[in-house]
């Protein structure tokens, strides 16, 4: 029967399946999300052992190995580290360019944090300037529950 098979061409039907699924970020990610959905609030992991704060919270210390699971909430104002602006249409975002993403450093955390940044004038936006997280209305339990980070007023 095998041989009967082997020497026929395949036949390849285009086409379109449709596959429902749950995916599950574990349960120190899914804290993370239901703090910001229902209660806007960002929160970071602390390690017992080198006091890194890791933010969005991972299970295992990048500096130590340790196993992490004390959650420690942070106000959502940081710093600016690094920024980009794009000018281009992202395949994913529901952006229109230019805007910028920027990578903070949350107060009280140790790691950075990739995100939107917007009510920015993107010629002003300098590393070192001071933002905080806007939270969007209708949360879903996804990173983007913050909408974005804006300048503080101080920058301004």
């Amino acid at each position: 029967m095998r041989q009967e098979t082997a020497n026929q061409e395949p036949i390849i039907t285009p086409g379109w399946i449709i596959m429902p699924y749950k995916y599950s970020v574990g349960a120190l990610a899914s804290k993370f999300f239901i703090a910001l959905r229902d209660n806007k609030k960002i929160m970071g992991v602390k390690c017992s052992k080198c006091n890194l704060v890791i933010v969005p919270p991972r299970s295992i210390c990048s500096k130590c190995y340790s196993k992490l699971d004390e959650f420690v909430e942070l106000d959502g104002k940081g710093t600016l580290l690094t920024y980009t602006v794009v000018h281009y249409v992202p395949p994913v975002e529901g952006l229109k360019p230019p805007f910028a993403y920027g990578v903070i450093q949350l107060d009280g955390a140790d790691t950075g944090f990739t995100h939107i940044l917007g009510e920015v004038d993107l010629q002003s936006i300098d590393v070192g300037m001071r933002v905080e997280a806007v939270f969007n209305e209708n949360r879903q339990g996804n990173i983007l529950d913050i909408k974005y980070f804006r300048p503080l007023a101080s920058n301004l």
